[in-house]
C-alpha cells in the first residue's frame, strides 16, 4: 500500500473512531441528565414526573422486592404507594456508568444509597446498584427498565 492510501486508511479510522467516542460521550452525557431527572423527581416523590420520564408502553419493567412490576401504569402506581413513605435515592456519582446498546438504547449502572419506609416508621438504608435500560425517543431517553440489585457496603 502506497503512503497516500495508507495516509487516507488512517485519516479514515481515526475520523471514524472520533465520531464514536463523540457519539458515545453524547450519549452518556443525555442517559445521565435524564437519570438526573429521575432522580430529581423520586425524592420529590412526583408520580406526575416521573410519568414523563417512564417509556410509554406497558413492556416497562420494574423489580422491587422480589416482584417484577410490568407496565407504565402499574409502576407509576406502585411508586406512589412507595411514596407516601420515605423515599430517596442519593446516588455515588463518581461511579456513575452508561453502557451504550445501540444507537438508541444504554444501560446505565450506578451504585446508590437508598433510604426507605412505610409511613410513621424508622426508614431503612440500603447500597444498591440501579441498573435502568433506557431508549431513545423523538421526546428524549426513556426509562424501559429499573432493576435494583443489594450491593456490599463499600
Amino acid at each position: 500500500m502506497n503512503r497516500i492510501k495508507q495516509h487516507s486508511l488512517f485519516m479514515a479510522v481515526a475520523a471514524a473512531c472520533s465520531f464514536a467516542n463523540t457519539a458515545g460521550a453524547a450519549t452518556e452525557d443525555e442517559v445521565r441528565s435524564a437519570f438526573e431527572k429521575f432522580v430529581q423527581v423520586q425524592n420529590a416523590h412526583d408520580a406526575k414526573g416521573l410519568e414523563s420520564l417512564l417509556a410509554d408502553s406497558g413492556q416497562v419493567l420494574w423489580i422491587t422486592r422480589g416482584t417484577a412490576i410490568w407496565g407504565r401504569e402499574a409502576v407509576l402506581q406502585r411508586f406512589s404507594q412507595l411514596y407516601q413513605g420515605t423515599w430517596k435515592l442519593e446516588p455515588e456519582w463518581s461511579a456513575f456508568r452508561v453502557v451504550p446498546l445501540g444507537a438508541d438504547t444504554a444501560q446505565l449502572v450506578v451504585p446508590v444509597q437508598f433510604t426507605t419506609g412505610a409511613s410513621g416508621q424508622t426508614p431503612s438504608v440500603a447500597r444498591m446498584f440501579l441498573n435502568q435500560t433506557l431508549m431513545k425517543t423523538s421526546s428524549g431517553w426513556r426509562v424501559v427498565s429499573i432493576l435494583p440489585i443489594a450491593a456490599a457496603a463499600p
